[in-house]
């Protein structure tokens, strides 16, 4: 399963990048309106300074919501760099753009997907990446790891192509959940991704050991 960090700051993205881990980068325009990036030239600039540090996909999200924009936006996203991949709204224009964008040898990411009939609709027209949102399916008290396992199962069947790319990543419990599952990718905080690390009896030992080695050569 391939890690992303799901972030438009370069501090995170370097430090995910050092763990030696890192496949890929998700953003959109909340996450750069966080980072205060605004105004198109300089979000492009971002998605560039983006690309030049991490060797992998990057997910870049399109603004518009009409099939002509969000063809005229993809392409000047596709253009900064060969890693791009054109992030696009799981709606009808969204899906009429997913089949120009395939016809076009332009990547694309399918997101806001909710359920597994979007899934095939998005397979269909060919898109890449695939972002189901696990963490706001489970806030509707729905499972969000179900869905995740239902378009795995489905994609195999089929012998669809897109990845099923895990988003929306609250903890680092629905990571390994996403793995299990059957996802391709997991694109989350880099906190999510930092809490892998963590489990008190890896500190307990860690301690244990060290106490060992201070008494044994003191």
């Amino acid at each position: 399963m391939k890690f992303f960090v799901d972030t438009a700051n370069l501090e995170q993205i370097r430090e995910a990048q050092d763990l030696g881990i890192l496949d890929g980068v998700t953003t959109n325009p909340s996450l750069m309106a966080k980072e205060g990036i605004t105004g198109e030239a300089n979000v492009l600039a971002h998605y560039k300074a983006i690309c030049e540090l991490v060797d992998g996909d990057i997910s870049a999200e399109v603004i518009a919501t009409d099939f002509e924009g969000m063809i005229k936006e993809g392409q000047a996203l596709a253009e900064i760099h060969e890693n791009i991949v054109v992030k696009v709204p799981m709606t009808k224009d969204g899906v009429k753009a997913i089949r120009w964008f395939t016809d076009h040898d332009i990547r694309t990411n399918c997101t806001l997907i909710f359920s597994a009939g979007q899934a095939i609709l998005a397979a269909k027209a060919g898109a890449t990446y695939l972002s189901p949102f696990i963490g706001r399916i489970d806030d509707m008290n729905w499972d969000g790891i179900e869905l995740i396992a239902q378009i795995a199962e489905i994609y195999t069947i089929q012998g669809y192509q897109t990845e099923i790319l895990a988003a929306s990543i609250r903890t680092p419990l629905h990571i390994v959940r996403a793995a299990e599952a059957g996802a391709d990718v997991v694109t989350c905080p880099l906190s999510s991704i930092l809490g892998l690390l963590k489990h008190p009896l890896t500190d307990i030992g860690l301690a244990q050991f060290l106490a060992d080695h201070k008494k044994a050569n003191s």
